[in-house]
């Protein structure tokens, strides 16, 4: 009995969370990430700070974020494997603060900056959020979201490196990671 919880509770924490509304197989592919439709967006974080994203031929180019590997990080609040990914997150943010920036994207609607910030300090988060409509526009963009936690990484030149659907464990972030820095 404790190994068939301990398997379900492996599978709930290493699968994403989908969207209840669209039921649908994820059939994203790494040529729909790489390339969608071009157009300008413009993320807002909680601090009211905004980040001008460009769609490129190969990925995104993050304005006020030149030379720094990125890592989208599109999750939302309720969902079990996105929050379980935050602590990974954070030591990976601290390790490669330098090389790395850590980019979240809310896909909740109707959620405060208030609430958002609460968020943040009960799981320490130290990456930023982006909470605004052109969330939305930056998930149909990378190819649509059909599964939360989603990460995407780009190299130093916005470039799509390589991309992960529900938790994954820290050191297979790390290993892209440091695969991008050589």
């Amino acid at each position: 009995m404790k190994t068939l919880f301990t398997i379900i509770l492996s599978l709930f924490i290493f699968t994403g969370c989908n969207n209840e509304t669209d039921k649908k197989e994820n059939t994203t592919s790494t040529s729909k990430i790489a390339n969608k439709n071009k157009q300008d967006i413009t993320l807002v974080d909680i601090n009211g700070k905004t980040i001008k994203v460009k769609k490129t031929d190969n990925g995104f180019i993050f304005d006020g974020y030149e030379n720094k590997i990125i890592l989208l990080n599109f999750f939302t609040t309720w969902c079990p494997p996105c929050k379980a990914e935050i602590p990974h997150l954070n030591n990976l943010q601290q390790k490669y603060k330098k090389e790395l920036s850590i980019i979240s994207i809310l896909l909740e609607e109707n959620k405060s900056n208030d609430e958002i910030i609460k968020f943040m300090n009960s799981f320490n988060i130290e990456f930023t959020i982006t909470n605004s409509p052109d969330n939305y526009k930056l998930a149909e963009a990378v190819g649509g979201v059909k599964s939360i936690p989603l990460i995407l990484i780009y190299d130093k030149k916005g470039d799509y490196f390589q991309h992960y659907i529900g938790a994954i464990p820290e050191e297979m972030i790390e290993a892209d990671i440091k695969k991008v820095l050589k």
